[in-house]
């Protein structure tokens, strides 16, 4: 994005998973059922590594300068970068991450197939979002002005989320929720699916080009 209002907002941004505590144990557990936890994975949008830390997901990248350097004294790999442009190697990470980041991306298309570019063979690649469809989403999305952090965001729904990740080469294969009450004191426990809950996380998973699968079959002849 033109312009990054987190580079001022961090500490804001901090001490609201601290004051939302319930909130943010529920998007994480949320989040534990789809992310590795023995592969080498990307947090795109990584921010100050919040999310990134709990995960046990140990590299990230963001734009923001400052968001980094919390990061990193979260001993987190980071690197400053955008995702429509990854500063790593093709085929370097098991999995990639995009946890809300995906609502200020300039481009989602291309970020997404950065995202697949750096992904390994039969990578995942997985989304958590608030969901536009639901009725917390609509009431940020209708009060997004008067927000510090959401005042630039493009929030997606869900189907939305899953058009773009299948127009590029991935295969949806499990969806999760939780915050069907983002006003409840408790933890919630996320359950599979999607259309109740206000965050949802939404995994899939690379497919082979036909390119790539020609030149594996090449490759397999000459080796045979």
């Amino acid at each position: 994005m033109q312009y990054n209002p987190f580079d001022s907002l961090v500490d804001k941004y901090e001490n609201w998973f601290v004051e939302n505590k319930t909130l943010f144990e529920s998007e994480v557990l949320a989040l534990k059922q789809v992310v590795p936890s023995d592969k080498k994975g990307l947090e795109i949008g990584v921010g100050t590594g919040i999310f990134s830390e709990p995960l046990g997901i140990k590299y990230g990248v963001d734009p923001s300068e400052n968001m980094i350097e919390v990061a990193r004294g979260r001993s987190l790999d980071v690197q400053v970068g955008v995702a429509e442009n990854l500063p790593y190697d093709d085929a370097s990470f098991d999995f990639a991450v995009f946890i809300t980041s995906i609502c200020f991306i300039d481009n989602p298309q291309k970020a997404v197939k950065e995202a697949r570019r750096v992904l390994k063979h039969e990578g995942e690649i997985i989304f958590a979002i608030i969901d536009k469809g639901t009725a917390f989403g609509q009431f940020l999305e209708k009060n997004k002005e008067k927000s510090a952090f959401y005042k630039y965001a493009r929030f997606f729904t869900v189907n939305e989320v899953v058009k773009l990740i299948e127009e590029n080469g991935f295969t949806v294969t499990e969806t999760y929720q939780t915050l069907e009450n983002p006003a409840a004191t408790a933890v919630e426990e996320p359950v599979k699916g999607h259309g109740t809950g206000s965050f949802v996380v939404i995994k899939g998973k690379k497919q082979q080009h036909q390119q790539e699968k020609s030149c594996f079959i090449v490759i397999s002849i000459i080796l045979y």
